[in-house]
């Protein structure tokens, strides 16, 4: 019982620890505020604007509002995670974060945590300000907004992982994707549009994404059909499944750049 209790404490100090060290590294970082609060608000208000302008009814506006509001949580979360690769490769100290015995998967759950903490504020603000300038209010239940923001977070935090692995893989070519791979990615999604108008394969691409259904399920509460039944199920089965697999992935990918000296080309 204190064994496990002391491996559980282990497990948790390492993972604050992680959390702790994204705060450190860009509590004073003027762009972490500009990329938590400017870009989001620009977002929503030039859409809800042409919303306005093009005289949409109020449920499409609504349409448009959630999934500006998707994005930009998910990009703010998500770089958080990437930054456990990015920072360090910035730093040239990537050898650092590669020998550290600790599992990759603490590693990114601190960083998502913090991710998470600074998406919420940037979700509270949004949805605060398309109210107040838009008109837009919230029709689903508290359990049903907890759990599409927590299935959101954790398609955050797949994007990031992902974008680990392509650092690990393909080095500082890589870079762009930490800001460019959320946006490819709800370019499938359905971001200002049903998925259902994609052309085929995109269609059954933007299916293979959980952020699809976390948003069809958010949109089936005013009034819009779903491609499933039960889009939240399905949303819960995918993230699962890719976050286990893009996590075996990841290990394996840690090992790889060790042994083909990535590490040190990235290191000083």
């Amino acid at each position: 019982m204190r064994t496990s209790l002391s491996s559980l404490q282990k497990v948790l100090s390492e993972i604050l620890a992680f959390a702790y060290r994204n705060y450190a590294l860009t509590k004073n970082e003027f762009y972490a505020i500009f990329e938590m609060l400017f870009w989001p608000m620009i977002s929503l208000i030039s859409v809800g604007l042409l919303g306005e302008f093009l005289y949409l009814e109020k449920d499409a506006v609504a349409f448009i509002i959630i999934g500006v509001i998707t994005l930009s949580v998910i990009q703010i979360a998500q770089i958080d995670v990437t930054y456990v690769m990015l920072l360090d490769m910035w730093s040239m100290s990537l050898k650092y974060i590669i020998v550290t015995p600790t599992p990759f998967y603490r590693m990114v759950t601190g960083a998502w945590l913090f991710g998470s903490v600074r998406g919420l504020i940037s979700l509270v603000l949004l949805i605060l300000l398309s109210a107040w300038l838009f008109g837009f209010t919230l029709t689903l239940p508290l359990t049903a907004m907890a759990a599409f923001v927590l299935g959101i977070l954790l398609s955050a935090m797949l994007i990031g992982i992902f974008n680990c692995i392509l650092i690990l893989v393909f080095g500082r070519r890589a870079e762009i994707f930490a800001w460019t791979l959320t946006a490819i990615v709800m370019l499938f999604c359905g971001i200002y549009y049903p998925v259902t108008i994609l052309p085929e394969p995109f269609k059954t691409l933007g299916l293979l994404i959980p952020i699809t259904h976390y948003l069809e399920f958010f949109r089936s509460f005013y009034g819009f059909q779903t491609v499933f039944p039960n889009p939240l199920a399905i949303a819960i089965v995918e993230t699962i499944t890719y976050l286990a697999l893009l996590l075996v992935v990841a290990e394996i990918s840690m090992l790889r750049a060790r042994k083909t000296g990535l590490v040190l080309k990235l290191s000083d």
